[in-house]
């Protein structure tokens, strides 16, 4: 049987922590930032964890 392959996209987005969690960056950082607030902009700089709904399905996209 060959080996599992991992979403290339799901590779580039998240990443391991050392406890084992998945470590993710927010949306709606990327254009049209002039409408949004400073705050809420600066807030969604830091990084954050993947939710427990979705821990399944993005650990399976990275197949490890």
């Amino acid at each position: 049987m060959p080996k599992m392959k991992s979403k290339a996209s799901a590779k580039k987005r998240f990443t391991y922590t050392g406890t084992g969690k998945i470590k993710r960056r927010h949306a709606f950082k990327s254009h049209i930032l002039t409408k949004k607030a400073t705050k809420r902009k600066r807030n969604l700089t830091h990084s954050t964890l993947v939710s427990k709904a979705d821990y399944s399905n993005v650990k399976k996209m990275l197949a490890c």
